[in-house]
This record gives structure tokens, sequence and C-alpha cells, in this order.
């Protein structure tokens, strides 16, 4: 198989993990903020709301982007903590990011992420989610407020990075671990190979 020598992806996204992400695929890509509005109906599912957001972003990008868009792949996604049906986004503040760390700890909750798919070259869209089920360990105040101190949760859905210290907070997963840390990355791949973008390809020069 023949991976073209265009072949790039265009990321609709700031965040560095997204990033570390897409690097780990070892193909070409460039980063393109994404500027949209987040607000979702109150009566979206939590599937709706990542698909939506996911979509939003990367169309924003595929819709400005000013160079050519031969053989890229414009990739938008985004991430959600839901428990008991409800959003939990990034913490306003402390107090916010212990409330919710307090209402993870000793339960289950689920993470959702979307990823949309734009072709540079056709104009095709794929959108679709993955849903990973996190299951907390019980904290001590002092514990919660401790990990609060490192100043993780303050950029994190739910108050917490499960690839960085927040791990210790973390009993097990069920699901894709990369969906949980924002970017599903075998979802990503079955999506971009639907467009012609093999990560796993023979690069023949």
């Amino acid at each position: 198989m023949k991976k073209q020598q265009n072949h790039r992806i265009i990321l609709a996204s700031t965040s560095p993990r997204r990033r570390e992400l897409i690097a780990s695929l070892r193909l070409p890509f460039e980063v393109v903020p994404s500027h949209v509005d987040e607000d979702t109906p109150a009566d979206y599912t939590p599937e709706q709301v990542v698909e939506e957001l996911a979509l939003r972003k990367a169309k924003a990008v595929y819709d400005s982007y000013e160079a050519s868009m031969e053989g890229a792949i414009v990739v938008g996604s985004d991430t959600i903590v839901v428990m008991d049906g409800m959003i939990l986004g990034k913490p306003k503040d402390e107090e916010d990011a212990f409330r919710m760390l307090g209402m993870l700890q000793n339960r289950t909750h689920e993470v959702y992420s979307g990823v949309a798919c734009i072709s540079g070259d056709t104009g095709r869209i794929i959108v679709d989610h993955r849903k990973t089920k996190v299951k907390m360990k019980a904290q001590t105040h002092e514990a919660i407020r401790a990990y609060i101190a490192t100043k993780e949760p303050f950029d994190k859905a739910g108050s917490y990075a499960i690839q960085g210290i927040g791990s210790v907070l973390v009993e097990s997963i069920e699901g894709c671990y990369f969906n949980v840390v924002g970017l599903p990355l075998s979802l990503l791949s079955e999506q971009l190979a639907e467009l012609g973008m093999h990560v796993l390809a023979i690069d023949e020069t």
C-alpha cells in the first residue's frame, strides 16, 4: 500500500495532549486553532454534544483555511466527562474542581470523545465518537486538595488528567485509554483510512 507523499493532517485544536497523540501517528501534521462557540442545546445527548462540537471545530478550520488542502484531512475533536447524566466541563476555580472530584471519587463515570474528519480533496465528512468508563478511587479531602494544588485539573474536563499525576486517582477503565486523554486514536485511524490516509502504510519513495 502506497502512502501519498502530500498526505497530512490539519489538527483543529490547540490542546497539547491532542498534538502529542497526533504526533505519535508519525504522519505530517500542522495545528490550526479553531475558535468556535461551544454552546449546545440543553437536550443534546453526550454523543450529540461531542460529535457536534468536533464537527464545528473541523468545519471552522476547513472553511477558513487559505492554503491548498490537497491531500489534507482536517481533524476536530471534543471530549466531555459525564456523571449521572451531567456534563462536567473544565473547572472555574479550585472549589469547582473540588466539587467535581468529590462527585467522581469512588464511582464510575463516562468519558465521551467525538472525532470529525473532513477531506481536503473531496469535502467528505466523517463524524463518530467513543465512550470509555472510568472508575475512580476513594480519596480523602486532603488528597483531593493536594491534587488541585498541582494545578493539573484546571484545563481538564472533569478536573483530572489520566495521563498525568491524576492517574493515581483512577482505579480502572473500560474502553479506550486515549479516548480519556482526548483523542481516540483507533477511531481516528479508521476514519483516516476511510478517507484514503492509512497510518500503517509503506512509504514508497
